[in-house]
């Protein structure tokens, strides 16, 4: 974003109604609270209790670290616009948002991927899994998808800061993306709306790949294990992580393949904003709410802070 005559934009928002902001706020700051909160208490808990020393609660962490960057990224800046009605941001401030929140996002789909195939080595190959994901490897794996994340948005970036602002400053959204600065450049963006779409795209399918090969394997292993209890059990283990992936998969697939979508903005602003505020608040408590480790090591957690406060 290479810029001779703009040195700010300015952030549309989602409404120009009074009223609707004022919900808008009550709405993003209850369920930005909420999702600090529940992934703060999922990071706590993985770190207090022994129980939850596992690989599985390892890349839980991670992923709630990523989540709480990702809509911290994106949600404060909004809130402040719609308390102050400042809805100026300034042109670095914007490019340090569009590389954050691409960064977070993109790394949290190859975490996931990454997610898929811890279980996949926990039901499959259950005798060597101490072995295969040992704490090195799972460092290790955490590791490549932060620079997976990194290695994927840096060209788009590159091409981005060249590009050139000259007749509009306003932003049709409530955030700094690709998609509504390629709208108002004024430089041939052909190229760069190609890089942007692969980079895309190929995130997609790779981590997708990943994810349904580990669980076709997963499902054939469950299907041979000869005890209801046993299948029942290994599909427990999974369902946290695959409502999940249908959430995450699911609106970013509506983003990227429906044509509809790319063309009405409304629509593309309000999936955007549900990616941003409600999937980072739903995850700790699908997460919570379907895991009995989890539920218990929080109600033991709960017991031990009133133990203490009452001694």
């Amino acid at each position: 974003m290479n810029n001779y005559t703009i040195t700010a934009f300015i952030l549309l928002g989602l409404t120009d109604d009074p009223q609707l902001q004022v919900l808008i706020f009550i709405f993003l700051f209850l369920t930005y609270m909420l999702s600090i909160i529940g992934n703060l208490t999922i990071i706590t808990l993985t770190f207090v209790d022994s129980n939850l020393k596992t690989p599985m609660y390892f890349f839980l962490k991670n992923f709630s670290f990523l989540e709480i960057s990702f809509t911290s990224a994106c949600i404060p800046r909004y809130l402040y616009n719609l308390a102050t009605g400042d809805k100026v941001i300034t042109y670095n401030a914007c490019v340090i948002q569009v590389f954050f929140t691409d960064l977070f996002a993109v790394t949290e789909f190859f975490l996931l991927a990454t997610m898929s195939y811890d279980r996949y080595v926990a039901i499959c190959r259950p005798l060597h899994y101490v072995t295969i994901m040992s704490r090195r490897v799972c460092r290790r794996l955490v590791f490549c998808c932060w620079w997976a994340g990194l290695f994927i948005i840096i060209s788009p970036l590159s091409l981005g800061l060249n590009l050139k602002f000259c007749n509009s400053n306003a932003i049709n959204h409530f955030l700094c993306d690709a998609s509504p600065l390629l709208k108002i450049s004024c430089s041939e963006t052909w190229y760069m709306e190609k890089t942007v779409m692969i980079c895309a795209v190929l995130t997609l399918i790779l981590t997708l790949m990943c994810v349904v090969l580990s669980y076709v394997h997963i499902i054939k292993t469950i299907f041979r294990f000869p005890s209801v209890q046993e299948r029942k059990k290994a599909f427990s283990t999974c369902s946290s992580h695959l409502i999940v992936l249908s959430i995450t998969y699911g609106t970013c697939i509506f983003i990227y393949m429906n044509p509809t979508a790319k063309e009405e903005v409304t629509i593309n602003k309000v999936v955007s904003l549900l990616i941003s505020s409600i999937s980072p608040m739903l995850n700790p408590f699908i997460y919570s709410l379907r895991n009995k480790q989890v539920r218990k090591a929080f109600s033991d957690s709960i017991k031990r802070i009133v133990s203490f406060l009452k001694s």
